[in-house]
């Protein structure tokens, strides 16, 4: 007897392999995906402006790294001590509004430059809601604490987000004609939005994905908001706070997408990173003892045989600790 429905996403034709370059944009799941990438040497870069959670802030973003347009000290502004931009996560403001403009536009540089490499763009959806400056009548990606009266909130419709992303992703297309798109509705429930225009928001961004993909060969759905609420579908799944999934529910959103996204032949080479980063994340009782020194070693020639494999891989940090062990300079 079965107790559950699960739900076992299709395998995409064309897997992601170490050799591709990833962009990542969206709310905190993006942050989720793309770290557990990030962390097992996937070549990925994690939304350059910050968590993004409305899909006009996620469209705008696409725009301005196609296009390259440097950010200005004219796009901040100056609130409670800091400078911030409302494209940008609060993660980039600063009491220094040079450093923060630098800090953006690093990043901005980095993902414009690549965009015409990347060979999968993941996208993550999180809510159909967003806040308009009243002022600017423009619509931000971060409303930084400033008062509420500030902002109109207002929902997007589903044509409205078809034709917002449409335009960067034709763009895209365009100039990257291998570019692979993985979309997905963030599984994370906005609750301070209230239960009932989650759910009528979450709906919007499923039509809104369901259109896209039929006008887009190379757009491809993973389906993270269906396995976390009709394949788990239980509230022990959920974090403390009963928005956010649990460690234990990232972990089996993560295998699925790793069966679903992830090329089958790199799995070997997977688990060697992975134990490799549980070594350098392994407290040592005693670094200067001989058996630490062993164990480095032992790390050392893991990592010799992996970047046989995979050359283009970089894991000067972590010969640069296992060194460092053996040379009791840690």
């Amino acid at each position: 007897m079965k107790f559950r429905t699960e739900l076992n996403p299709d395998k995409l034709s064309k897997a992601i392999s170490y050799d591709n370059q990833i962009l990542a944009l969206g709310s905190c799941f993006a942050e989720n995906i793309g770290g557990r990438l990030a962390a097992l040497k996937y070549q990925t870069d994690i939304n350059p402006f910050g968590i993004q959670y409305n899909p006009a802030t996620i469209a705008d973003g696409l725009q301005r790294i196609i296009s390259g347009t440097a950010f200005e000290i004219s796009d901040l502004f100056e609130y409670d001590g800091e400078w911030h931009s409302f494209s940008h996560h609060s993660d980039f403001s600063n009491e220094n509004p040079k450093i923060a403009l630098e800090k953006m536009n690093i990043r901005l540089k980095n993902a414009s430059n690549s965009i015409c490499k990347t060979h999968f763009l993941m996208l993550t959806l999180g809510t159909a809601w967003f806040f308009l400056h009243k002022e600017k009548q423009a619509i931000v990606s971060n409303c930084h604490k400033l008062p509420a009266e500030t902002f109109i909130r207002k929902r997007l419709k589903v044509e409205d987000i078809v034709i917002l992303l449409k335009k960067p992703l034709d763009d895209l297309t365009s100039i990257n004609p291998d570019l692979q798109i993985i979309l997905s509705i963030s599984p994370i429930r906005h609750l301070k939005d209230g239960l009932h225009e989650n759910q009528i928001s979450k709906a919007t961004l499923l039509l809104a994905a369901e259109k896209l993909c039929s006008e887009f060969k190379n757009i491809h759905y993973f389906p993270a908001y269906e396995l976390m609420l009709d394949d788990l579908r239980d509230y022990r799944f959920y974090a403390s706070d009963m928005t956010h999934p649990s460690n234990q529910a990232i972990d089996y959103i993560w295998e699925k997408f790793e069966e679903s996204c992830l090329k089958s032949n790199d799995n070997q080479l997977r688990k060697e990173i992975s134990q490799l980063a549980q070594a350098v994340n392994h407290r040592l009782f005693n670094p200067t003892s001989e058996k630490s020194r062993k164990f480095a070693a032992a790390q050392l020639k893991l990592i010799g045989a992996i970047k046989k494999q995979a050359p283009y891989l970089n894991f000067d940090s972590e010969t640069a600790y296992f060194n460092a062990i053996i040379h009791n300079s840690i």
